[in-house]
């Protein structure tokens, strides 16, 4: 059977000791530092009954926040989808000069703080900045309201979904799209035939990412949104209007509905690293056998 069909494990000499020490030492981190606050997020959400806990739900200003939260998601998904699929086709299919500093600047939001990106927004599309006055001569607001939230949302989330496909799309290579181009398909024939096919178990990886993100963000949001009830208060802003009000459970309440967005999120995760496991030692020798048709399969 061909090596490539087989999960090669590299040998761990270290000492059993060290061993058993280093994934006790992981194990415990986790669990204080994770799985223990995961467990207190449910236990308020529940400690004065279920009837608290739904009685939360019915509160008109927690359904509108988690109706903005899914309308804001609703727009701020699909459009970093979009970008990330066409920043990975440019960065992976396209030579030219700055290609490295493009993915840096993709990958900014990651790493500058997402008040910055709400402030931002705030200097150029607030009342005193840059684009104010014009906006409000033309009856236009962004900032304190639903646009505001979408564009705070898309700065903070627009990395994730072409941090997944572009080292996704780097390794899978071109070979067979220029061979679906030498036999005359046409651009759009060969992504949503070849390439769409080859990176989908990325592309909802990303995806799912993305929307976890968007309806967990708090910072940049909190910038832009004025804290308006009823208007522009997201799941995450009310949680922090509950809890600074000394309504925990209620708080816990809704905040436990991000958690169960996150839990979710991670087995979809673990599922779809599974499914990429097992196809990968089946498309490997499929591609090598293109390349080269002398080389046996397993």
């Amino acid at each position: 059977m061909s090596s490539l069909s087989i999960t090669s494990h590299t040998p761990n000499h270290d000492p059993k000791p060290v061993v058993y020490a280093l994934t006790a030492f992981t194990f415990l981190t986790v669990g204080l530092l994770l799985f223990l606050p995961l467990v207190a997020v449910f236990a308020e959400a529940f400690s004065k009954g279920p009837s608290v806990f739904w009685e939360t739900f019915r509160d008109p200003v927690t359904q509108n926040s988690i109706l903005l939260t899914l309308k804001v998601a609703v727009v701020a998904v699909p459009l970093n989808t979009i970008f990330g699929m066409a920043a990975a086709w440019a960065v992976t299919r396209f030579t030219f000069t700055g290609r490295r500093f493009l993915i840096s600047l993709i990958e900014l939001p990651l790493w500058v703080s997402p008040v910055i990106g709400g402030l931002l927004y705030t200097l150029i599309f607030g009342l005193q900045g840059w684009l104010g006055r014009s906006l409000e001569e033309h009856d236009i607001q962004i900032i304190f309201a639903y646009p505001g939230l979408v564009l705070a949302t898309i700065f903070v989330t627009f990395p994730f979904v072409a941090r997944v496909l572009i080292p996704l799309m780097e390794s899978l290579g071109q070979a067979e799209e220029e061979a679906a181009v030498t036999l005359g398909a046409r651009g759009w024939q060969v992504f949503f035939r070849i390439t769409l096919p080859r990176i989908k178990i990325g592309l909802f990886y990303g995806i799912i990412l993305c929307n976890a993100r968007a309806m967990g963000e708090f910072g940049a949001v909190s910038v832009v949104s004025g804290h308006i009830r009823n208007q522009t208060c997201t799941m995450p802003l009310q949680i922090e209007i509950l809890h600074s009000e000394y309504q925990f459970a209620h708080a816990f309440a809704l905040a436990s509905v991000l958690s169960l967005l996150g839990i979710l999120t991670l087995l979809l995760k673990v599922y779809l690293e599974g499914q990429a496991s097992r196809r990968l030692p089946i498309e490997i020798p499929e591609r090598r056998r293109h390349r080269d048709p002398a080389t046996p399969l397993p």
